[in-house]
């Protein structure tokens, strides 16, 4: 599978990247090699291989949530520039 110049600004504008026009064909050229990549690896046999979960045998050693004193809501809203009596406010980010 090959990707074009057109379907490459599609993701670029998705993706919220400026593309500059004198990189536009060497970015091209990187996609189109990473996917040949993820296709080829797509080839690879993996019947009977196990899926990973962790990378070592190590185990967890976390210690265990214990509950602390709670900060105040007033206090935690003191900072915010715009927050009402019970809530942070921020900018809209989806349309």
């Amino acid at each position: 599978m090959r990707t074009d110049l057109n379907t490459l600004k599609k993701i670029a504008h998705l993706s919220r990247l400026n593309l500059d026009k004198e990189n536009e064909q060497k970015l091209l050229e990187d996609f189109n090699k990473m996917i040949a990549f993820v296709e080829k690896l797509k080839e690879t046999d993996t019947a009977g291989v196990e899926p990973l979960v962790s990378m070592t045998e190590e185990i967890n050693s976390f210690r265990e949530d214990q509950v602390k004193d709670e900060i105040p809501a007033s206090e935690a809203l003191k900072n915010n520039p715009v927050a009402d009596a019970t809530w942070f406010k921020v900018p809209k980010v989806i349309k």
